[in-house]
C-alpha cells in the first residue's frame, strides 16, 4: 500500500485542473478531480481525500456553498484541509473564504512552486 496523499481539485476550468495535476503528481500527489461542488460532495462520498483545491466561482455549486456545506457535516470529511484558488482577490473574499472553512486562499495564477508548498503543508507531508 502507498502512501501518497490525493488531492481532489474542484475547478469547472479543465486547463486549470490540467495545470494543477502537471505539477502536483509530479510531485507525488494522486488527484482526483471534479467540475463543481455538487460533483466534489459526490466524489467524497467515497473517495478517501487529504486535500481538497478549490476555485471559487464554478457552475451549480460554488466554492464557499462547498465548503460551507462541507463544514457543517458530523463526518469526516468536514475537516478536511481546503486550499481556496480564486481570481478574485479583495479583502471581502479573503474572509467570505475563511468564514466558509478554507484554511488557505490563493490567488490566480498560481507558480508551481507555491502550489506544492502549500499542498505538502495542508497534506502534512513531512519535507
Amino acid at each position: 500500500m502507498d502512501n501518497l496523499k490525493t488531492i481532489l481539485i474542484v475547478d469547472d476550468a479543465s486547463l486549470v485542473r490540467l495545470y494543477y495535476r502537471s505539477i502536483l503528481e509530479p510531485a507525488g500527489f494522486r488527484i482526483e478531480e471534479a467540475f463543481n461542488g455538487v460533483e466534489a460532495l459526490e466524489k467524497l462520498q467515497s473517495a478517501v481525500v487529504d486535500l481538497l483545491i478549490v476555485d471559487i466561482n464554478m457552475p451549480l455549486m460554488d466554492g464557499l456553498t462547498l465548503l460551507d456545506t462541507l463544514r457543517r457535516r458530523d463526518l469526516p470529511i468536514a475537516s478536511i484541509p481546503a486550499l481556496i484558488t480564486s481570481t478574485e482577490s479583495g479583502e471581502k473574499d479573503f474572509d467570505a473564504a475563511r468564514a466558509a472553512g478554507a484554511n488557505h486562499y490563493l490567488v490566480k495564477p498560481i507558480d508551481r512552486e507555491t502550489l506544492v508548498e502549500f499542498a505538502t503543508m495542508l497534506c502534512g507531508v513531512p519535507r
